[in-house]
């Protein structure tokens, strides 16, 4: 009697022959990549390689040349409430006249005219504790009743985290999110993204130029470089052989310490390596 296989759990994100062209320029072609609840997939790669490109794919912001592509089961559109985003660190005036909890909220309603506009009464009660429970989770709860404009670089960063959270997103895409942030900040976003996923199975996608202060939680990376990429475990593409094929240049990788320096690529394309600044 032969065995029974029973499937696993339909990827959170799905890429089938995926091709992306800016004029005569192929940023990657036949890209197939599924990403499955819960997985944490670290996108690297030069400036240029198609890194955020990628992400305005799955954000539903940028069609693909040829190609399909799922979330959550579904084609990807703009303003899925099934994708959380968090962008890179950026300043905020501050003079913006905006709340801690308010900017949080914008997670839920920023498509409406106004916070909570059109709910009723029990809508407005649920996404008050929406809100509130994000706070919490990101320890920002001290700050909510805060302007957004005078609080430290970190602590937007946190409130970014729970904006992308607030509305219990299957799919958590992030634009190279610890740009500008000290190594305590770092942890922290980096912490705050794997407890997400670890407790809610939320699939994960993060983009970056450092893969040192997210090594131990990555699960696989997608390697982008000049149209070509490679996909598998950290210690299948982070390898002086892999690279180097990938950049078509004499590449080494270091390891020292737990951690990964990548010597020679910074020549192609303007790509400097990946080591932490610990």
């Amino acid at each position: 009697m032969g065995s029974v296989s029973i499937p696993g759990p339909a990827p959170s994100v799905s890429l089938r022959d995926a091709r992306i062209r800016f004029g005569e320029r192929v940023l990657w072609d036949g890209l197939d990549l599924d990403v499955r609840p819960g997985e944490f997939v670290a996108v690297l790669g030069p400036n240029g390689s198609g890194k955020t490109t990628l992400l305005r794919v799955l954000l539903g912001l940028q069609p693909l040349d040829s190609g399909t592509v799922l979330v959550d089961g579904h084609p990807a559109r703009r303003g899925s409430g099934r994708i959380g985003y968090i962008p890179q660190q950026q300043g905020m005036p501050e003079d913006l006249p905006l709340r801690a909890a308010d900017l949080v909220g914008l997670g839920l309603d920023g498509h409406r005219f106004g916070p909570g506009f059109g709910l009723g009464l029990a809508g407005r009660r649920e996404r008050r504790e929406r809100v509130a429970a994000a706070l919490a989770a990101v320890g920002a709860t001290s700050y909510a009743s805060s302007p957004v404009g005078r609080l430290s670089g970190g602590e937007q960063q946190r409130l970014r985290v729970a904006q992308a959270l607030v509305g219990d997103p299957a799919v958590l895409l992030c634009d190279e999110p610890l740009l500008s942030l000290d190594l305590a900040h770092q942890r922290t976003v980096t912490d705050l993204v794997d407890a997400r996923r670890r407790t809610a199975d939320t699939a994960v996608v993060f983009v970056t130029h450092e893969i040192n202060p997210v090594l131990p939680l990555v699960d696989r990376v997608l390697y982008l470089v000049d149209g070509r990429f490679r996909i598998g475990a950290p210690d299948e593409v982070m390898t002086s052989e892999t690279l180097s094929e990938l950049y078509r240049t004499d590449v080494e990788v270091l390891r020292t310490r737990g951690r990964l320096v990548v010597v020679g690529a910074e020549h192609a394309q303007d790509h400097h390596h990946h080591e932490a600044h610990a």
